[in-house]
């Protein structure tokens, strides 16, 4: 994945513009029906829920199971998230719909697979302008596991419409109707131009920023920072781009100047928002960008590791540490004022961990980022629901961030719209016992030419660009070591015929991926994921 220094000038320079090439594939065009339906259910009477309710939605970015104490496989200490989980329920096979930021936060606020209304891939801004700038973006830039495939150019107004579609209810509106103080913390990453920032989708109060990273420290060079850059490609184009453009902080669609660590403004903020609400029912989402590039940490968080000799590790484990430690802040505020008893709080990651540094690893799980690896979709996923849900619990039946919305209104006794189909179940009578089979016969994900299903242990992964399908027991194979597809034939056409099935209900993808990416698994088939 390493370039020269004249290769990435020219690679950033390359994918600098906007297409204006784009064919009729990637124009852009709301659902006309959902988007009436949901202007008719915002404009709908207001509900009353019956009991008050207090909702945190805690998202970390880029954390795996290996990364936190919660899991037998983790190797990093996080002590407030473990206290999380011991006063609720922690999620073994708790899943996102994506192996990448985007597609993986508008599933999880929307609580509908985001192939049902077309955001499969990342927000791009840039795109190869043109056959000779793809021609060159695939010299400088391919490597043996990234490529340009195929010359992929949306038109540079369609490029301004990415973004979560505006025909899609959120939840901080299905909350807001209901008399909810909304508020959101962090990274966005669903969208940039106006119709698509926070304040315009039912958050009161936002700050942060809408691009898929910011600087942690603005100048790097202050004092308390440690600024550890990698050899990975992209990681020079964040460092350069800095807090400038949707990478800037802005509160309510105003650019603003702050010169704080980011994991600590984003955190004080969630706790001026508490204090300011906790009096009426609130919504808080809280994105962290921890522990996403670029890799800066607090030299109080690099301290607390001086046995770590590899700096790169040592200042991952100190993003993660930062991580734990606002979780920490935060739980302590609903407990001091009184809140605990009546708030819903759920942590969960985008996706599992990334695969461009050493200074991670999914193991003993296959994959990560990207993938549809088990790697790159099993996350960690925690529930705390003080008297309504078991303490101490473990739940080991197949869950999904599919369900947070789902969930959350039936906790708040609010009714979701009929017009949508909605993929996600509410969980607690599962969590309770009160229902004793799985929440879901079957979950599914898809990214460009590769899709996997999981209907009980079995999991089958299939890839069309390179035309491979595998089958694995998660319940004997979790690492996804051993391909039965050859010695289960009737099982891989049974779950390929309901992938097919769900495929159907799907839409095409409103945008294109910027790239590809290929992950070779244990066996050495290749995979291709487009970004």
């Amino acid at each position: 994945m390493n370039t020269s220094s004249a290769q990435t000038s020219l690679i950033l320079l390359v994918l600098a513009g906007c297409a204006s090439t784009g064919g009729e594939k990637y124009r852009i065009r709301p659902d006309e029906e959902l988007l009436a339906g949901r202007a008719a259910w915002l404009a709908g009477p207001k509900v009353q829920p019956k009991e008050r309710l207090n909702v945190v939605l805690i998202v970390a970015d880029d954390l795996g199971r290996a990364d936190t104490s919660l899991y037998p496989e983790g190797r990093i200490a996080t002590p407030n998230l473990d206290q999380l989980a011991n006063d609720g329920v922690r999620f073994d096979n708790g899943y996102v719909t994506a192996a990448l930021c985007s597609p993986s936060r508008a599933s999880l606020l929307t609580g509908r697979y985001q192939q049902r209304f077309g955001h499969e891939a990342q927000p791009h801004d840039r795109y190869a302008q043109s056959g000779l700038e793809f021609f060159f973006a695939q010299l400088f830039l391919s490597t043996d596991d990234w490529k340009l495939l195929e010359h992929r150019a949306p038109d540079a107004e369609d490029v301004q419409r990415q973004g979560i579609p505006k025909s899609e209810l959120l939840l901080p509106e299905l909350l807001h109707r209901a008399g909810y103080a909304t508020g959101m913390f962090g990274k966005w990453h669903l969208g940039w131009n106006e119709d698509f920032q926070p304040h315009r989708r039912g958050f009161d109060d936002f700050t942060g920023f809408y691009e898929a990273y910011s600087l942690y420290a603005d100048p790097p060079t202050r004092d308390g920072v440690i600024n550890q850059r990698l050899p990975e490609f992209s990681d020079r184009f964040i460092w350069e781009r800095g807090r400038t453009n949707i990478s800037q902080f802005v509160h309510n669609g105003a650019p603003i100047t702050d010169d704080s660590y980011s994991t600590d403004r984003f955190t004080t903020d969630a706790v001026k928002f508490i204090d300011a609400h906790k009096d009426e029912p609130f919504f808080l989402y809280l994105p962290f960008q921890n522990p996403h590039t670029p890799f800066q940490a607090k030299r109080e968080d690099w301290d607390a590791f001086p046995d770590e000799k590899d700096p790169i590790r040592r200042t991952y484990l100190a993003l993660i540490r930062s991580l734990d430690t606002s979780i920490g802040r935060v739980l302590a505020a609903l407990k001091e004022r009184g809140l605990e008893e009546n708030t819903l709080v759920i942590f969960i990651s985008d996706n599992g961990s990334a695969l461009y540094t050493h200074a991670t690893s999914s193991a003993p799980l296959q994959g990560g980022k990207f993938t549809l690896f088990e790697g790159g979709i099993r996350v960690p996923f925690v529930m705390r629901w003080p008297n309504k849900i078991p303490k101490g619990a473990r739940y080991a039946e197949p869950v999904s961030a599919v369900d947070v919305v789902a969930t959350i209104a039936a906790a708040t006794e609010l009714p979701l719209p009929t017009d949508r189909t909605y993929d996600g179940v509410d969980l607690t009578p599962f969590l309770r016992g009160e229902q004793t089979n799985a929440p879901h016969e079957s979950l599914f994900w898809r990214a460009g030419y590769t899709s996997a299903i999981r209907s009980g242990p079995l999991k089958l992964i299939r890839d069309q660009h390179s035309n491979v399908t595998s089958l694995f027991d998660l319940a004997i194979d979790p690492g996804e070591r051993t391909d039965l597809s050859a010695q289960r034939p009737d099982d891989v056409k049974r779950l390929l015929n309901q992938l097919d099935a769900w495929n159907a209900q799907c839409r095409e993808p409103l945008w294109p991926a910027v790239m590809d990416y290929r992950f070779i698994a244990n066996d050495g088939r290749a995979y291709w994921y487009p970004l």
